[in-house]
């Protein structure tokens, strides 16, 4: 195989690591990827003719963190969406947003809203950004949308919908992720090997890639490596 993958996910983890290795607060590490990694990365991706790129920026467990890094990182999402990616929207980049992300407070989601609506025409890349995201929770408001679906008729007076009808298609139109690609590769960073539910749905045929940087670390060079890594993997599709 030699070509470059349609679509590349990234798990972003190691930010606190970095921070703590370079004896920095934590949300120094935060805001470094937010201000010097996530720009040149997507970019740098564009060039090399990827298509769509996703972040894991927060999931639906990073709630639970201390209250203080919580805020941090709310501000840092503030500036992100008031400068970067007012930087990358003038430069033809679309963004989408997966996840639930009426969560957040109220400014940041009128925020996100207007990105995603003044970005939607763009066509030099689209990346998007899973905030608020899991993939079971996912899963979980996919099938809420299954019922509020009118091709599926009531099996019963109760409601629901006629389980035979059902179609993996159908379940991918529901999804957060309608319309993109699934992803031929996706990268964690940190050196943990696995996906905590990052695209349940979507990862079946993912390549995985499991380098030891830290996001904080991530260049244009280690996006070329994980790339060229990708060009050597046989996909089988199960055959």
């Amino acid at each position: 195989m030699n070509t470059i993958p349609t679509h590349i996910a990234i798990i972003m983890d190691g930010n606190r690591r970095w921070a703590r290795e370079h004896k920095l607060p934590e949300l120094m590490g935060h805001k470094r990827v937010a201000d010097g990694i996530l720009e040149p990365l997507i970019e740098h991706a564009a060039k090399r003719g990827v298509k769509y790129m996703t972040f894991w920026a927060w999931s639906t467990e990073n709630w639970n963190r201390k209250p203080e890094e919580v805020k941090g990182i709310m501000d840092i999402f503030r500036h992100v969406i008031r400068n970067n990616w007012r930087r990358l929207a003038e430069k033809g980049v679309r963004i989408r947003l997966i996840g639930d992300i009426e969560k957040f407070p109220k400014d940041i989601v009128d925020s996100l809203k207007k990105v995603v609506e003044e970005t939607k025409n763009n066509k030099k890349i689209t990346t998007v950004f899973a905030l608020n995201y899991g993939g079971r929770d996912e899963i979980r408001r996919a099938i809420v949308r299954l019922h509020e679906i009118s091709n599926f008729k009531p099996a019963s007076p109760a409601g629901g919908f006629q389980i035979s009808n059902l179609t993996s298609e159908n379940i991918s139109q529901v999804m957060d992720t309608s319309g993109i690609p699934d992803p031929e590769l996706i990268i964690r960073t940190g050196g943990e090997q696995r996906l905590s539910g990052f695209l349940l749905w979507q990862s079946e045929y993912s390549e995985l890639y499991f380098p030891s940087f830290y996001m904080p670390d991530f260049t244009s060079e280690k996006l070329d490596e994980a790339i060229e890594e990708y060009t050597k993997r046989k996909r089988r599709f199960g055959a």
